[in-house]
């Protein structure tokens, strides 16, 4: 197994991924036309990447990859289709820095209300400013409004009930059971979640349905003066509106992520991060110690499973509803050839295979069961035919 690492990951992972058998290449700087060349001389089985791109031509580069893990949890840099269409897997680490990007929100929520950074900022300069300072609103008994019921929001929201907010939430998968859990108040949408909040924070994947998900709509929706708070992805939040909404009704914005980042360090000039009351990060939720050592683990994890098994951890590219009509149910003696033939049979009436698992039980004579979930069902001839078969003992047909 051959395993390029594209980024910067913790000392410990290629001396972790070496103990599994692996050659590993390590070549954090590498990205765009440097990683396709890479790909096309290395052919690894495995690419591990954080903030690199991965593009189409990358993963056609590549002819023996099989795997691409994102030591994070987005997935919007790795050309997902491209993936899927050469059968190569696509693994993230979700929740592992989940902690880490709740912790900066509440750290811009605070500075929001508190306009921490602007202090600094003038006492640097010489300039002493209580009065202006004086004033802020607290956090206790305010609503947070959060969009988003995975591992992070669950994050905030615990650290907000800390700071005794009550916290409105709307995400898709959130039901009555669970919310009665996390102890929120339940939203049917972001606009309702908007209407009921004077902060409003967003954790979810940047998508077709995401993308500028907080728009004009839902930030007209709340009061003046609310803060806005993204730490999720670029994009999420439409850039332009929100700051219209800081210009003209006094809005201020905590934002780590933008729609149009650098892909290294040097000039960056975003026209919404200029704007007096908004307080940009730069890009570093999931940057501690802490995050970085549970991502590079949960890899790691990744990786040894892929391995062992051929079945990868956290897949984010494989078809959730099988197309799959029926399912053959073969008793067999396991011997060589015997799969094959069954198979052969199937390719022979046109009966395409979505997916197969074959269970060996005890004893002297090795009897095994394979069930087949196919897309249509074998004629009554081909299953006289299978059950003709040596070594064959029954076949059953279920419709699915």
């Amino acid at each position: 197994m051959i395993v390029l690492i594209a980024d910067r990951l913790p000392a410990f992972v290629p001396s972790r991924l070496k103990a599994m058998g692996a050659t590993v290449i390590a070549e954090p700087d590498l990205k765009n036309e440097s990683l396709t060349t890479r790909l096309s001389e290395v052919s690894p089985d495995v690419l591990v990447v954080r903030s690199t791109k991965v593009f189409a031509e990358h993963i056609e580069t590549a002819d023996g990859l099989q795997l691409i893990v994102r030591a994070g949890a987005g997935v919007n840099t790795i050309d997902l289709d491209t993936a899927s269409s050469r059968a190569v897997s696509v693994a993230n680490c979700p929740g592992m820095n989940a902690i880490a990007v709740a912790e900066l929100a509440m750290g811009h929520i605070l500075n929001a209300d508190r306009r921490i950074a602007d202090n600094v900022a003038d006492l640097k300069a010489g300039q002493w400013r209580k009065k202006r300072y004086s004033k802020a609103t607290g956090l206790k008994g305010s609503t947070l409004g959060v969009i988003g019921a995975g591992a992070i929001a669950r994050a905030v929201i615990a650290r907000a009930q800390a700071f005794e907010m009550t916290v409105a939430c709307y995400a898709p998968e959130l039901d009555e059971e669970l919310a009665e859990r996390l102890g929120v108040v339940r939203c049917e949408s972001a606009l309702e979640v908007a209407k009921t909040c004077s902060i409003l924070t967003v954790h979810v994947p940047l998508m077709e349905q995401t993308r500028h998900l907080v728009g004009a709509e839902v930030l007209k929706a709340l009061p003046d003066g609310a803060t806005v708070v993204n730490t999720s992805r670029g994009g999420i939040v439409d850039e332009a509106a929100l700051g219209e909404a800081v210009r003209t009704r006094d809005f201020r914005a905590g934002l780590d992520v933008f729609e149009v980042e650098p892909t290294s360090d040097g000039p960056f000039l975003c026209e919404v991060a200029q704007i007096d009351g908004v307080y940009g990060t730069h890009h570093i939720g999931a940057s501690n110690e802490q995050a970085q050592s549970a991502v590079a683990e949960e890899a790691c994890r990744v990786i040894k499973v892929w391995h062992e098994t051929g079945e990868a951890p956290n897949c984010v590219n494989l078809r959730r509803v099988s197309v799959a009509t029926h399912q053959l149910v073969v008793r067999h003696l396991d011997r060589v050839g015997v799969l094959a033939g069954l198979l052969d049979q199937l390719r022979v009436q046109g009966i395409n295979v979505q997916g197969m698992r074959n269970v060996i039980y005890s004893g002297d004579n090795g009897a095994a069961c394979a069930r087949i979930k196919v897309v249509g069902a074998p004629d009554d001839s081909v299953v006289a035919e299978m059950k003709s078969m040596q070594h064959i003992l029954d076949v059953t047909i279920v419709a699915l």
